[in-house]
């Protein structure tokens, strides 16, 4: 029963000897490393490598770490306001046609027209128009602020037209002039404003002119 029991062991080990064998011969080769990430966040990095004699060995390397996906910095895009513009082309293009006082003003003029709704061409050339800033501003903006020869109480220097606190505050007051008391009834092209914003008959022509230089320019 003893020689029986020896025999069995024997071949039992015998067996488990085969099976090593042919586990180290038929193991897969692991050809290229990769990560795994696992439930708690951590990284597990599985490659190939070769000791000594050549065998092929599995080497987990846990990192226990949290590593957030790295995102690629996104680059705003502006959107069109006017005439295939952007805000800031848009601003560029009204400073080039100001000169003297109001220059550095293109973007007020701009924004608060595009804020408002009223044409930036048509704003800009009415003022250049009446105001002279094509070239040299008037003494009516550079006295008293007044861009669009507005009318009214407060007048510049005991005149009729108004006088404003600072030019920021004359260029808004007059844009929305423009708007509430034009735009608001129709009146959106310099012929549908020219008998009510002018007694000359060639007002509208030569606002047409500034607005041509200005788209062009």
């Amino acid at each position: 029963m003893k020689k029986y029991g020896k025999r069995m062991f024997s071949f039992g080990l015998l067996i488990l000897n085969i099976m090593i064998a042919y586990f180290i011969l038929h193991r897969p080769v692991i050809i290229q490393s990769f990560h795994e990430v696992n439930k708690e966040g951590s990284y597990i990095t599985q490659k190939n490598n070769k000791g000594d004699k050549g065998d092929n060995a599995l080497i987990l390397n846990i990192i226990n770490m949290d590593v957030e996906p790295i995102m690629e910095p996104s680059i705003p895009i502006e959107p069109i306001v006017y005439d295939n513009l952007t805000m800031a082309q848009l601003a560029d293009k009204l400073e080039r046609n100001l000169n003297s006082t109001v220059k550095g003003y293109g973007l007020l003029f701009a924004s608060y027209s595009i804020q408002l709704g009223i044409d930036p061409y048509l704003s800009v050339a009415i003022m250049l128009h009446e105001t002279g800033c094509k070239w040299n501003c008037s003494e009516l903006v550079k006295k008293c602020n007044n861009v669009g020869g507005m009318k009214g109480r407060k007048g510049c220097n005991g005149s009729s037209y108004q006088s404003f606190s600072s030019l920021e505050v004359g260029i808004k007051k007059y844009l929305e002039n423009l708007y509430y008391n034009y735009y608001r009834y129709g009146l959106t092209t310099p012929e549908a404003m020219n008998s009510k914003y002018a007694e000359s008959k060639s007002w509208a022509r030569q606002v047409n002119v500034y607005m041509k230089q200005i788209r062009e320019s």
